[in-house]
């Protein structure tokens, strides 16, 4: 595998930074690395997501200190307690932790007020009564500045009126509260950004006690500072708001001066990474929901059997990086293969069943052999199988008339029975119109355990499940939920990109018996099929319901 895929210790360029902080001399010298994840309450964590959480906790992990948890709930428009509570148990399941340090942001709205004001005091912010469109007109260019009539309002006055905004005397949209910086800048995030707007809008947890909320670039800083976090790691759309970032440390009285420091987004093809589109594909119903197991939910990947292992590793073998890139969906996958190997049993399932009638073997007799749970993990051990004269066999490895290099089960060819016993074909049963009804076979009583017998030589090994034990199951197919690798990509609708072939249900598959006791969420390997796991909403014991995470075939090329 090539070198930049390999799970060795790595280091980027953030854990630089930090070294250099807390080294003699530096900015943090001495001080524990404090991070922090602030997630939007505003939908379901997905595999984007889970990059800036695995680097989040994770350098707070690498350096032995601690991450703090907090909701970004400044906007009352969007958020929603659900959102909460499942951003806290993915959270988890991936296998991080923040102790007691569980924040909100709107825990901080008295001191972010307070700060707003002394800014207004010190001639550093005022209160602007332009438009939204006016704001637009006035922004000038880059080589025109912007300009605001209300730029030079009198401390007082503009004191006066942040505070009766407060007080709800104004409608939505009528103020904002600006911070005077520069209105030449040529970082337009310095052109007297807003810090506060009006939004008569009832907050999830403040209730009706404010109607005027602060902008996320003037509240985020003074979270960071207020919880004495060392280092806020963000994604590289904020490097041009840095600054801004940096002013408001610098101009607010706040115990704590952070640095902030930008890595590239993770971007993965056939997928959307937006939480607009995709509440769009749960709201309109392409979707079962935020954790159908063709969405890069968090949840939706856990439904769909990948583990926290698969998530992290991959996290952490696309490395950390400046530049903007798009990572394979089947690396992704890879990653996941390489897990389940690991610690998934294998078990024979028939998921398209015929019949397979071993003529030769006594009725009402049926037999029991052992077989390995997982031959790259001897410490899982074994489990039974029973074999009589009545099986079931994939309809595909049967075909009346030899096409090809197919080796399977025709008539007069012999295959092996997984586990079990070499048989031979010999011929077929159909209905009244055709159809295959019944495929035929005798065993051969000296091949027990399916080893060669008489030195013959067996071309192909078949799986099959009996019929007498075996139980009926629901499975569901799934592919890339996008037939575009950049549904995203300039003036598409990704709506119009999706996978007609996404979901594929069958149902009267047959699984092994031991399966009736499997729990939900809990992965096999089905021999020759792929990795299945339970489905942890659907599935029942009087219902089996097994989703694929994956095939077994790996499409994933790794770089040379």
């Amino acid at each position: 595998m090539a070198d930049e895929l390999k799970m060795a210790e790595s280091k980027n360029f953030i854990h630089t930074f930090i070294e250099e902080d807390i080294a003699a001399g530096g900015q943090f010298e001495g001080m524990q690395v404090h991070t922090r994840f602030p997630p939007e309450p505003n939908g379901y964590l997905h595999i984007g997501h889970c990059k800036a959480l695995c680097i989040d906790f994770g350098t707070a992990e690498k350096y032995g200190g601690i991450c703090n948890l907090r909701m970004d709930d400044t906007n009352p428009t969007k958020e929603d307690t659900e959102y909460v509570d499942a951003i806290q148990e993915d959270i988890k399941w991936l296998g991080f932790t923040w102790d007691d340090r569980f924040y909100y942001a709107s825990e901080y709205f008295d001191q972010m007020y307070q700060c707003a004001e002394n800014l207004i005091q010190k001639g550093l912010a005022y209160v602007c009564e332009l438009t939204p469109e006016q704001l637009k007109e006035y922004r000038g260019d880059l080589n025109t500045p912007a300009t605001s009539p209300y730029r030079d309002r009198p401390i007082a006055e503009s004191l006066d009126l942040f505070r009766r905004m407060k007080a709800g005397e104004f409608p939505n949209g009528a103020m904002t509260l600006r911070a005077k910086i520069d209105l030449a800048s040529g970082n337009f995030n310095l052109r007297d950004p807003a810090l506060y707007r009006i939004n008569h809008m009832h907050h999830h947890r403040t209730g009706d006690k404010w109607c005027i909320y602060p902008m996320y670039d003037f509240a985020h800083p003074i979270e960071d500072a207020l919880e004495h976090i060392t280092h806020s790691l963000c994604s590289l759309e904020f490097e041009d708001h840095r600054p801004l970032y940096n002013w408001v440390i610098e101009h607010c009285d706040l115990p704590a001066k952070p640095r902030q420091i930008e890595f590239a987004r993770l971007g993965i093809n056939y997928t959307v990474m937006s939480k607009r589109k995709l509440r769009l594909l749960v709201e309109e119903g392409h979707v079962s929901g935020w954790d159908d197991p063709r969405m890069p939910t968090l949840c939706g990947l856990r439904r769909r059997g990948y583990t926290p292992t698969s998530i992290r590793n991959f996290c952490e073998r696309i490395g950390v990086a400046k530049a903007a890139s798009t990572v394979e969906y089947a690396f992704l996958e890879h990653c996941l293969r390489e897990d389940l190997n690991l610690t998934a049993e294998r078990v024979m399932a028939v998921l398209r069943p015929v019949k397979l009638t071993v003529t030769n073997y006594p009725e009402g007799k049926s037999e029991t052999f052992t077989v390995e749970n997982n031959p790259t993990n001897e410490a899982q051990g074994f489990h039974e199988i029973t074999f009589s004269r009545n099986l079931y066999i994939e309809r595909e490895d049967f075909m009346e008339e030899k096409v090809g290099k197919f080796f399977r089960m025709f008539p007069g060819n012999e295959v092996r029975l997984k586990g079990a016993y070499v048989v031979k074909c010999t011929g077929c049963r159909k209905d009244e119109a055709g159809n295959l009804v019944e495929v035929l076979c005798e065993y051969d009583p000296l091949s027990r355990g399916g080893d060669p017998a008489d030195g013959r030589k067996v071309k192909s090994t078949i799986h099959w499940v009996d019929a007498a034990t075996c139980v009926d199951a629901e499975v569901r197919l799934y592919d890339n939920l996008f037939s575009d690798p950049n549904p995203d990509a300039g003036d598409k609708n990704f709506l119009d990109c999706l996978n007609p072939n996404s979901l594929e249900i069958l149902t009267g598959c047959k699984v092994e018996a031991s399966l009736s006791s499997a729990k939900p969420g809990q992965s096999f390997q089905f021999m020759r099929l792929g990795y299945f796991c339970v489905d942890n909403k659907d599935s029942s014991s009087d219902h089996l319901v097994f989703n694929r995470s994956v095939s077994l075939k790996d499409s994933f090329k790794p770089a040379k």
